[in-house]
């Protein structure tokens, strides 16, 4: 590999996002002077940048490459793989290939965003629909996965055969769509694979993920205990499968659905205009189902990971028009996502104030997850028999046990990377080789910027530490004003101290300092700080305003 990161005749991969992390996956291949990039998502901050609800991955390296830059194939509909597509596609200016039922959401997010007709948007069948891009050929391989089309990713190149996971689990009862076989699947293996790239999620579970109709069986008997209830049940929108059995257990019960979220009445209307759900149920209105019985309306809604603006978290504060009440019941098909702890144990507290019943999936079989358990990770490295493993889609515990896991499963050679890490796969012993820039930007506001810039990082300190302005004009008392800091009643003790000193400060300057007003503003600036950690214990961030004075 040159200097410049081009890849020569050698067979790379480069993770810029998902590797170390859950979440925000962007993959990337190099081979022969080209690179293609696998996936384009994004995550959210979960508190992390104050103000900020989307991160990105940092895509500096590929966007000085991007005439080097094929093509970005997409492995399914989460937005952890296509969520970040609306906001660099066009920028990145290659095309976009999908099978149909992602590539309608992404054709939705990019027309939202202003960019319909100004991105390539080629739409691949979803039945080992096969792409040609330079050294590249690239054949999708339907896999099970909580989303309709969950697919790998067969990549051919002239230095080896890679098979890129995506997101994947094994279910002989997937409800929606037909997996590759474990025939099909190990004649795979019998022609060859030189390196598997797989999700590690679940690879400290056991246990197998679980199927999908079994979960149908589940909510079924879980639906006909509360016979005479209003019953809520809350999922992933995306959960295809999960919907499709909904709308037959509210049939099969005798209640009618209703549909609570926009995410929800999006992905319904995106799967019937691919051919999916197309029995399903037509969804009543809220007034519809406020008049009913209660015992003959099934409820689904937005919101089990505890989102304040989502269906659910409006139900259990009654400010949405499905009221619930003592006795109705709320079913949580869903996994928790880490991270969301808190946000949803206060939803559920408020439901249960309001003495309402809820089920999750450690009470009864209403969810499944979507990655593999260990055994169906070693099923796959059974089947496929790959030379090298490289654990993606995972923090670095979960990575580095899938290459345990790889390792005493027979796997001769396991690596195990960061984002930014290049890997090179082939020729020759795989090892990853240099380090390139990486790293992470925010959607704050309007502006997509460095989550490490001054904005957020001043943010974060004020929401942690609080503020203090100080004002300075010549021949009077500073004039200071506070927010955040824990003084309450004794603030003007505090302010009235804290003039004091800064008077203080500003007499010892001497000479040249006493006229200088950088000098002039960092002893204010310090005389305060300090007044305010002997007050309270917090170093606010302090801004000092000099009106009339040469600012510093």
């Amino acid at each position: 590999m040159k200097k410049n990161y081009s890849p020569e005749n050698e067979l790379l991969f480069l993770a810029l996002g998902g590797s170390g992390e859950i979440g925000m996956n962007v993959n990337l291949y190099g081979c022969d002077g080209k690179w293609l990039m696998v996936d384009l998502g994004m995550t959210f901050s979960g508190g992390e940048y104050p103000g900020v609800d989307l991160v990105f991955a940092d895509l500096e390296f590929i966007e000085e490459r991007t005439k080097d830059l094929l093509g970005i194939v997409l492995t399914h509909a989460h937005e952890d793989h296509i969520g970040a597509v609306p906001y660099f596609a066009g920028e990145l200016g290659v095309p976009l290939y999908a099978t149909p039922f992602t590539a309608d959401l992404v054709a939705r997010k990019l027309e939202e965003a202003g960019l319909s007709g100004q991105v390539e948007l080629n739409i691949i069948p979803d039945d080992h629909g096969e792409i040609a891009l330079g050294p590249f050929t690239v054949t999708y391989i339907p896999l099970a996965h909580s989303i309709a089309e969950g697919n790998a990713l067969l990549i051919d190149t002239p230095y080896g055969r890679v098979f890129h996971t995506g997101d994947w689990k094994l279910d002989e009862e997937p409800i929606i769509g037909e997996p590759t076989t474990e025939e099909e699947l190990t004649e795979l293996g019998d022609e060859g694979v030189l390196a598997l790239v797989c999700d590690s999620t679940n690879v400290f579970n056991p246990n197998p993920s679980g199927s999908e109709g079994a979960v149908h069986r589940g909510l079924m008997e879980e639906v006909a205990q509360h016979e005479g209830k209003r019953v809520v049940v809350t999922t992933f929108a995306s959960n295809v499968a999960r919907l499709q059995t909904l709308g037959e257990v509210a049939r099969e019960t005798g209640r009618q659905v209703c549909i609570a979220g926009r995410s929800l009445d999006r992905i319904l209307e995106v799967s019937q205009d691919n051919g999916y759900l197309t029995d399903f149920p037509d969804p009543i209105d809220f007034d519809t189902a406020m008049r009913l019985p209660r015992g003959e309306v099934l409820i689904l809604a937005t919101g089990g990971q505890g989102e304040p603006r989502a269906a659910l978290a409006r139900m259990a504060e009654d400010n949405h028009p499905i009221e619930l009440t003592r006795g109705d019941v709320v079913l949580f098909s869903s996994r928790q996502i880490p991270g969301n702890e808190i946000s949803i144990g206060k939803m559920q507290n408020e439901l249960a104030r309001r003495g309402i019943t809820m089920v999750t999936d450690r009470q009864s079989y209403i969810h499944v997850s979507g990655h593999p358990g260990r055994p169906e990770l070693e099923a796959l490295y059974g089947w496929l028999r790959p030379d090298v493993l490289v654990p993606v889609h995972g923090e670095m515990r979960h990575m580095q046990e899938q290459a345990r896991v790889g390792k005493a499963n027979g796997i001769e050679h396991n690596v195990v990377q960061s984002n930014g890490d290049v890997v090179k796969l082939a020729p020759g012993k795989p090892s990853v080789i240099a380090q390139v820039r990486n790293g992470r930007l925010v959607l704050d506001g309007d502006i997509i910027a460095p989550a490490d810039g001054d904005a957020v990082t001043m943010r974060r300190r004020i929401a942690h530490e609080g503020v203090m302005t100080v004002v300075l004009v010549r021949g009077s008392t500073p004039v200071i004003d506070c927010l955040g800091l824990p003084l309450d009643e004794d603030m003007p003790d505090f302010i009235a101290e804290a003039q004091s000193d800064i008077l203080a400060a500003l007499r010892k300057l001497k000479g040249k300092d006493a006229q200088d007003p950088v000098a002039v503003h960092e002893a204010a600036r310090l005389a305060a700080r300090r007044a305010a950690r002997r007050w309270s214990g917090k170093n606010p961030q302090v801004r000092v305003l000099m009106p009339g004075l040469a600012q510093a």
